[in-house]
């Protein structure tokens, strides 16, 4: 007989997601985690020293903070005792926090667990080219002026230039593809057009816009408050005048010149925290909580890293045949919005008798999933995407969205770098 808890989704806020504009933006990862945490713990009816741990996703960890989990525990006022660790699967990291959490709480082995994501894109470490390691690594083992003049001659040009990190990492090392290029290999698959990818991105700013004008996201997006006094209220790379006109006037970014994916139907680099609290049903009781969400089940999935954006297809699916659900069951739906060609493909793949025949093992096709149930307030290509933050928030997100709109179940879900797709159930209480 099976003993497993229930795991509830009680609390969960996040910052506004701030768009890289070509310099290092106001906050280090652990300052983002920070600046929403506060506000969450000082709005629950227990203690900061209450958790029974804090888990945290982030991928672009930076040297001043290794670890960030823990110094973000620290500087939150949760106590030494705290233990505090960081989870890294790129884009699914944050969807890694809160699955570490449920499981753990569904074995029994802890009550309360502070979850989140945190990544700052705008601290993404330049990094030097190899052989500009090398040439350092001479000046620093020669000896005498001879050997050093002779070393210090040996400098070029080009190891004065440094590589972006963020740029090496957005390119998978199995591949040698970047992560637009498997987008496109996917449009290219499925019969996404260009005019199909615009189309959907405009939706996403507009949706998100929407969000902002109604109050939709008040309880969910906490201020931040830079160092400076400067206060941060809302995503700030949302564009709703966007029209699929002025999007068809971009270039492509990856494969020119005929290629579908440019930086208006990709998700925007992006500085962002997010947490959750989740609880057992006994610590709801403890505190008197009252939860948004339980957290039903969680599915991982590995493919081929070149089309690595089916990740939602892989992981979804066998998720909802696990627990008896098909695509009509769902009420609402939060794909992460990696790039406009991406999540298309999946909502085609899902169409495809012959794909779920072949590939995901149905008798059928999967089904349709309808506009109106997939990321109802915009997503990543009107938020942006810090990649450590994105899975944590759309699991936010979907228990608010089914809470205000009454609604019963839903799926978040997301493609990972790699070559590998991340998908949690949900069910509003």
């Amino acid at each position: 007989m099976s003993t497993s808890k229930d795991v509830y989704l009680i609390d969960g806020t996040r910052t506004p997601f701030l768009k890289v504009r070509g310099k290092r933006g106001p906050f280090t990862p652990v300052d983002l985690a920070v600046q929403c945490g506060r506000p969450l713990l000082a709005r629950q009816p227990f203690a900061a020293d209450a958790f029974d741990m804090v888990i945290l996703g982030c991928v672009n960890v930076i040297a001043d903070e290794m670890n960030p989990a823990r110094v973000a525990a620290l500087r939150l006022g949760m106590g030494e005792a705290m233990v505090s660790f960081t989870v890294q699967i790129n884009c699914g990291s944050g969807m890694q926090s809160i699955d570490t959490a449920f499981r753990t709480i569904r074995e029994g082995s802890a009550e309360m667990i502070l979850a989140g994501g945190a990544e700052a894109l705008s601290h993404a470490p330049l990094v030097l080219r190899d052989d500009a390691v090398d040439w350092l690594g001479g000046m620093r083992a020669a000896t005498g002026p001879v050997s050093t003049a002779r070393n210090a001659l040996q400098i070029r040009p080009r190891h004065l230039k440094p590589v972006i990190g963020l740029e090496r990492g957005l390119t998978d090392p199995i591949t040698d593809l970047s992560m637009g290029q498997t987008a496109e290999l996917l449009a290219h698959h499925f019969g996404v057009t260009r005019t199909m990818a615009d189309t959907y991105a405009t939706e996403s700013h507009s949706r998100l816009a929407a969000a902002q004008q109604d109050g939709t996201l008040e309880e969910e997006v906490m201020p931040a408050f830079d160092r400076d006094g400067r206060a941060y209220h809302k995503d700030d790379g949302v564009r709703p005048q966007s029209s699929v006109e002025q999007l068809g006037k971009l270039n492509p970014v990856f494969e020119k010149p005929y290629g579908q994916v440019t930086a208006g139907n990709a998700s925007q680099v992006t500085d962002g925290a997010s947490w959750c609290i989740l609880a057992s049903a006994e610590a709801v009781e403890k505190h008197k909580l009252t939860p948004i969400a339980r957290l039903v089940g969680s599915e991982w999935a590995a493919l081929d890293p070149s089309v690595m954006g089916l990740g939602p297809v892989m992981s979804a699916t066998p998720l909802l045949s696990r627990h008896g659900f098909g695509s009509a069951d769902i009420d609402l739906w939060e794909i992460n919005e990696a790039f406009a060609a991406q999540v298309l493909a999946c909502l085609a793949a899902w169409q495809d008798e012959t794909f779920c025949h072949e590939v995901l093992g149905l008798d059928d096709s999967f089904g349709t999933i309808p506009r109106d149930k997939l990321n109802i307030h915009g997503g990543a290509i009107s938020l942006g995407h810090p990649v450590g933050t994105s899975g944590n928030r759309i699991v936010l997100h979907l228990a608010n969205s089914l809470r205000k709109h009454g609604m019963k179940r839903g799926v978040a879900t997301e493609c990972i770098g790699g070559g590998q797709g991340g998908a949690m159930l949900l069910e509003a209480v």
